[in-house]
């Protein structure tokens, strides 16, 4: 992928400037909307809906050429979702999302705007949340954690983990909530009693490989820590120069892309262990990846960068693809549609965007 004269996003996308941070960012498939958690407490939900926004046409002999906006996008919904910060965003099942905030609440939001408040826990922080397609939903407030039942107010289960709570995710089937905090995971099954897997360190970030084999969270310590949880092994993997808070998957589950470092980082799962070696992609920069969120079908990674700057890559290759140059703030979030053809991004300053990828953007390799 060689770089364009201009990024992607002026050409394929839309972005504005908020006057607030973006501290988390989620796709929702069934209304096709990006939702931006800010820093003031409030949702910005934009619709990647654009029919006269501009496109790629594909000529018969191959070429392919850009058909520039007849009309400016959508702007954005701003939803006054919390009375404080909002510190965690997912979405919900349905067409909505799910934020928490330093008001102590835990609150839906729909597409259209409309809240509804399913927790208020006053004078404490809900400082993370998840949510399964199957219908259950997490919170934490320090080491307090909850589950919800989406169909059954009454479902209401708490438990207390070792410290106070830093990430939690479900598996991919919806039926375990990890919650990573210091000292390491409990694995919490929602029809069952939850189990330590304990591990010196702070584990801030957290994340299931997508078949559900094995665990891995991001660690103050500057490395990666995991377990293959047919048997509960640990996995240690170091040499960070930094602190690799975001994780991701790839496609088909084989690799997993890591910040942390100059480059994107990823381990091969074919043969995970002590002695795997990690691959960089992408080009070097004086300033570290700070988010990266793999393609849901693909081999393509994006990866956000402390100077702003969002560029696409694939394993193993120094080729990229620029999203967005640098400037505009650190890149605090980045999410991708489910079906890989829009990517949004927010930085610490306030910028958010959305880029339309259609695959005929792309030549994938068969092995890739």
């Amino acid at each position: 992928m060689n770089m364009p004269a201009c990024s992607l996003i002026e050409w394929l996308g839309a972005q504005w400037h908020l006057d607030a941070p973006v501290v988390a960012l989620a796709w929702n498939a069934k209304s096709r909307v990006f939702g931006f958690a800010l820093g003031d407490g409030s949702l910005a939900l934009a619709d990647t809906g654009w029919p006269a926004g501009p496109r790629i046409l594909t000529h018969a002999d191959g070429r392919a050429e850009v058909a520039v906006q007849q009309e400016p996008p959508p702007s954005p919904r701003y939803v006054p979702a919390h009375q404080g910060v909002c510190l965690a965003l997912v979405a919900d099942a349905g067409d909505g999302f799910l934020s928490g905030g330093d008001d102590g609440r835990l609150v839906r939001t729909s597409r259209q705007g409309a809240t509804d408040v399913l927790a208020d826990n006053a004078g404490l922080w809900i400082d993370h949340v998840a949510a399964s397609a199957t219908g259950w939903r997490a919170f934490s407030c320090g080491r307090h954690v909850h589950l919800l039942k989406r169909d059954d107010e009454n479902v209401d289960i708490c438990v207390d983990v070792h410290a106070s709570a830093t990430a939690l995710a479900f598996d991919p089937t919806g039926s375990r909530l990890a919650v990573a905090y210091h000292g390491g995971v409990t694995l919490w099954p929602v029809d069952g009693e939850p189990h330590q897997l304990a591990w010196p360190g702070y584990h801030r970030a957290v994340a299931w490989s997508r078949d559900g084999r094995y665990l891995f969270t991001g660690m103050q310590e500057n490395a990666l820590h995991g377990w293959r949880l047919a048997d509960y092994g640990d996995i240690e993997m170091g040499g960070y120069p930094g602190q690799p808070l975001s994780l991701s998957f790839m496609a088909g589950g084989q690799m997993l892309a890591t910040s942390g470092a100059p480059r994107v980082t990823c381990w091969h799962f074919d043969t995970p262990g002590r002695d795997a070696q990690p691959v960089q992609c992408g080009i070097a920069s004086k300033t570290p990846v700070t988010v990266v969120a793999c393609h849901p079908t693909q081999a393509l990674i994006a990866a956000g960068y402390h100077n702003g700057a969002v560029l696409l890559t694939q394993p193993g290759s120094e080729d990229v693809l620029f999203i967005k140059g640098s400037g505009g703030g650190t890149v605090s979030a980045l999410a991708w549609s489910d079906d890989g053809t829009h990517l949004a991004l927010g930085t610490e300053s306030g910028h958010i965007g959305w880029v339309n990828l259609p695959a005929s953007l792309f030549r994938f390799n068969a092995g890739a």
